[in-house]
């Protein structure tokens, strides 16, 4: 097993990301010299080269982009332990880390845990939430990085405990002007003759679309792809195209006078979201609060 020196791995990580080693020594307040050292320490260490030396800096190896992830995730570990423990020492005795959707943070998830921790018996719980797609956040939950994660119940949970979360409705979002502007419903297949605006390809919501497009035998085509969904109903206020996303949130970032909500007339509109972790021994006393908190959050199926 290695024993890995953190410093040295952070200073790894800076000799990569700046692909230079004496900016790397500014950035980290040591002398070039002193990290040289060090990186070399790090590859008798690991027992192969880590960096490759040219005249204008340094580039990682094969080996180097395997201890470089590797170094990130190690060195974000020690962060938060940090962090953690910081809170700790100023009266915070729950711990509770939640990966969750972009569709989960934007809907009801910040709300529902803002009023988790406004209740007197929480008041020394601390709740920290990161943005991930589904397919990360179930990895990292799988592999126990995070202790809980929330996001859409199609997303692969196969040896997950769940709980059913909230659920929300997708609708068709269109400028007044569009032809589909005044239908009160339409199906997916109705829309695939416009340009639509999406999300990036890893999002949920792009994946189920493109898989029912298929079904249908249609291409979707996508005049702008964004990483939100206030940026994709900007988009829509603009004229760039229609989009999908969950009704709920529409009105919420964008002038409800630039746009029209149209019911999509499709069984996989309706979906569910899911708290999903390892096992229920694994749950701090705090992240099992939070489960059954969250659970009783109606769904609305």
């Amino acid at each position: 097993m290695y024993d890995l020196d953190l410093t040295s791995l952070r200073l790894f990580v800076a000799a990569c990301d700046l692909r230079n080693i004496a900016r790397a020594g500014e950035q980290e307040h040591i002398g070039a010299s002193a990290i040289s050292k060090r990186l070399a320490q790090l590859e008798a260490q690991v027992h192969a080269p880590l960096l490759e030396r040219h005249r204008r800096g340094v580039v990682p190896t094969a080996a180097g982009e395997i201890l470089l992830e590797h170094a990130r995730a190690m060195l974000a570990t020690a962060d938060r332990v940090a962090r953690d423990m910081t809170a700790y020492r100023r009266g915070v005795k729950g711990q509770v880390r939640v990966l969750a959707s972009v569709s989960s943070i934007t809907e009801s998830l910040p709300d529902d845990i803002a009023a988790f921790l406004q209740l007197d018996a929480h008041a020394h719980i601390r709740v920290d939430i990161e943005e991930r797609n589904s397919s990360d956040l179930v990895a990292a939950v799988r592999e126990g990085l995070a202790p809980l994660g929330v996001c859409w119940d199609a997303a692969d949970l196969e040896g997950l405990r769940t709980r059913p979360y909230r659920g929300d409705e997708l609708s068709v979002v269109v400028h007044p002007s569009h032809p589909l502007a005044a239908r009160k419903s339409c199906t997916l297949s109705q829309t695939l003759d416009f340009d639509h605006v999406g999300l990036p390809a890893n999002t949920a919501v792009h994946t189920m679309l493109a898989r029912a497009a298929a079904i249908i035998g249609k291409p979707i085509y996508y005049r702008a792809v964004v990483s939100t969904f206030d940026a994709s109903l900007r988009c829509v206020g603009a004229g760039l195209g229609l989009a999908v996303v969950p009704r709920e949130i529409v009105g919420r970032a964008v002038d409800p006078g630039r746009i029209r909500i149209v019911a999509l007339k499709e069984p996989w509109a309706r979906r569910r979201f899911a708290i999903c972790y390892r096992d229920d021994a694994q749950l701090s006393p705090a992240a099992k609060l939070l489960v059954e908190h969250l659970a009783l959050m109606p769904t609305r199926h």
